[in-house]
């Protein structure tokens, strides 16, 4: 995963959370929102991942490595994501615990159902 495929400026969190779909599971929120030529967005043929890992995940090692691992979970399921969505995962408390116990498949299936879900609910929303 590049650095051009994440979100970084708060301008562009701010905008997935204001219009963007969610879906919650018991260690993740994820989030969906396409934007348009009048949100300032280019034509983009690629997915872009921001991610929220907050404090009650565990310290900056753990938090960092939750990070890595969801980057790595995101970029295997991205090539069946559609293109130019922004997508913004948040994790929850226990998230660290339960990949080290379930292991990296598990989170990838966790991602992916999660991302899926966004953006069905976002397409329902447009619709």
């Amino acid at each position: 995963m590049t650095r051009r495929s994440r979100l970084s400026r708060s301008r562009d969190f701010d905008a997935v959370y204001r219009n963007g779909r969610s879906v919650a599971s018991r260690y993740l929120v994820a989030y969906s929102f396409r934007p348009t030529a009048e949100d300032g967005a280019g034509a983009r043929n690629d997915a872009r991942l921001g991610l929220a890992v907050p404090r009650q995940v565990g310290d900056a090692v753990t938090r960092n490595w939750v990070k890595r691992r969801l980057r790595a979970a995101f970029g295997a399921a991205s090539e069946r994501l559609e293109p130019g969505h922004d997508y913004v995962l948040i994790a929850r408390p226990g998230l660290a615990e339960a990949v080290e116990n379930q292991g990296f498949a598990w989170l990838a299936e966790r991602v992916e159902e999660a991302l899926a879900g966004a953006v069905s609910a976002d397409r329902d929303r447009a619709a």
